[in-house]
């Protein structure tokens, strides 16, 4: 409880904040480390270090800094950490929330969801047992999901009697694999989590060490941009309408991931490229004074000046800021947790955001075993717990912002069966056939014209709603005559009604598509 409330007095006060995820091989001393931290720091809550120690004595147990972190009995019980534990933690220049991520494999997933949230890692790696797969997988992960702040911490320097030749044996290896992924100017540091070393303060033990304490290496980490500073991003939920006691707002609802939106500004959704301006910013429950703005990380909604049309899992950004892209082809980095592997040959649903989009793999470009780098480049599989390269082939296009450009609008997981299977980073599109076609249908929305007469207006002036039927078959003949009697029989009963056959759609108003509407023809 003191901790909590010290951090609260530490978020008025306005420090800094940031996120980091410590991850590792399992037993390498990731908890012990944290633990050890808190208590060199001072930080731990009055009179908690010794109910921990009596509770061990109670049990029968030794005790164990990472006992600190390890809440659950069932963690305890089997020496790994499960889920993710956030520690609360704060120096002179900042506070952190320090995510202690499982290093088990089979928790990989839950690893992933720790790292996804920080800023910057420690990576653990033990100096007796040296660099093992998990060591490399995750290093692989952190680089993937983004995170260029890493330190390695070269833990339990005591089993091999610190020495410098074993660590700088470790630095060497292990440097050869960040850079090959892309990490550079990685830190490391010779620790010992049981004894203390270089945790909080330089060892006795390890004179040819003169480098940062761990302590010290948590505020050189550069603290990166603010969400509210980068280009406004908010994934559509559902828009919310009320009709009782005439209120006729329509209220287009979601979480802002990025930047902040205004009363007055104008909104852009895409893909569909619908917009409009920023009438009212509405909060629940209401407040007396009237919001004028939503900014990242805040669940909000706002009305719009123009009633539009909105789906669900539409990107909403904001003019004149940088545009979101928009490709139904990706290219993609991901990891697969699924037991079956990822496979060519099957249809999985894409989500991103609030949008949830049938996928199929289109090619595995390469597939690489996080612990030897070695690269397959004629798979049509991803295996359980390998990372890969794709294209992925989605049924509709969806919006979305490059990993450099902004983190929370392009990570993704992988639907199969009701189940996340895997999940990754968008890289990139590569969709070019139809750019000019989407630009041209942007275009038509923008320009496009409202009328005054709202539908409800026109349903009640012509007695009936207005309805598209679609026939569908192999036999043209069949469905032009159902199609052409269904117009007769309803144009009797009084309904406006029209017919409008393949050919008349092809040369008509859907005369830009031709080409692609001829492929498909025969289904039609």
């Amino acid at each position: 409880m003191e901790a909590l409330t010290a951090m609260a007095s530490d978020i008025k006060k306005k420090l800094p904040q940031m996120n980091i995820v410590i991850a590792g091989h399992v037993d390498h001393g990731k908890s012990t480390i944290i633990g050890r931290l808190l208590a060199d720091s001072g930080s731990l809550p009055e009179g908690k270090l010794e109910q921990v120690k009596q509770n061990c004595a109670k049990t029968s147990r030794p005790f164990e800094y990472a006992f600190l972190l390890d809440a659950l009995k069932s963690e305890q019980a089997q020496g790994i950490t499960i889920d993710s534990a956030r520690v609360f933690f704060k120096t002179k220049a900042r506070t952190y929330i320090i995510i202690d991520a499982p290093g088990h494999i089979e928790f990989l997933k839950n690893m992933v969801s720790g790292a996804a949230r920080a800023e910057s890692a420690f990576l653990v790696i033990d100096a007796h047992e040296g660099i093992q797969e998990n060591s490399r997988r995750h290093g692989y992960m952190l680089s993937m999901l983004g995170i260029k702040q890493i330190c390695v911490l070269v833990n339990k320097m005591d089993l091999v009697e610190y020495s410098k030749t074993i660590f700088r044996r470790i630095v060497r290896k292990y440097s050869r694999f960040l850079k090959s992924i892309d990490l550079h100017d990685v830190e490391f540091i010779p620790v010992s989590g049981i004894e203390g070393c270089n945790i909080a303060s330089l060892s006795v033990h390890m004179p040819w060490w003169d480098g940062k304490t761990v302590l010290e290496q948590l505020d050189v980490f550069k603290k990166e941009m603010e969400p509210v500073n980068l280009p406004f991003r908010m994934s559509v939920q559902d828009v919310y309408k009320f009709t009782k006691f005439g209120d006729n707002r329509r209220i287009i609802t979601g979480t802002v991931e990025t930047g902040m939106l205004r009363v007055g500004d104008e909104v852009v959704f895409y893909p569909s490229g619908k917009r409009s301006r920023v009438k009212t910013i509405e909060t629940f429950p209401e407040k007396e004074e009237p919001t004028l703005r939503a900014v990242a990380s805040q669940a909000s909604g706002f009305t719009l000046e123009e009633q539009i049309y909105v789906n669900r899992g539409e990107l909403a950004a904001k003019e004149p800021e940088a545009k979101p892209r928009v490709s139904s082809r990706l290219k993609v980095n991901l990891f697969w947790l699924g037991k079956k592997p990822l496979s060519t040959k099957k249809s999985y649903f894409f989500k991103l955001g609030t949008s949830r989009i049938p996928m199929q793999v289109e090619e595995v470009t390469r597939v690489i075993n996080a612990s030897t780098l070695n690269a397959v480049t004629s798979s049509d599989t991803v295996k359980q717990h390998e990372v890969a390269e794709c294209i992925l082939k989605l049924q509709k296009p969806i919006s979305f912002d490059q990993v450099e450009d902004s983190p929370p609008t392009s990570r993704f997981v992988i639907v199969d069966n009701y189940e996340i299977r895997g999940g990754g980073i968008i890289r990139g599109s590569l969709e070019k056939e139809v750019a000019s076609m989407r630009q041209n249908l942007l275009g038509r929305n923008y320009n496009w014209q409202i009328s005054p007469i709202t539908p409800e207006k026109r349903a009640e002036r012509y007695n009936q709603r207005s309805t598209v039927i679609l026939l569908i078959g192999k036999e043209e003949a069949t469905r032009k005559d159902i199609g052409r009697l269904l117009e007769e029989v309803l144009f009797y009963e009084g309904k406006l009604v029209y017919f409008l056959g393949i050919g008349r759609l092809l040369s008509g108003i859907n005369a830009d598509i031709k080409e692609k509407i001829g492929k498909h023809k025969e289904h039609i």
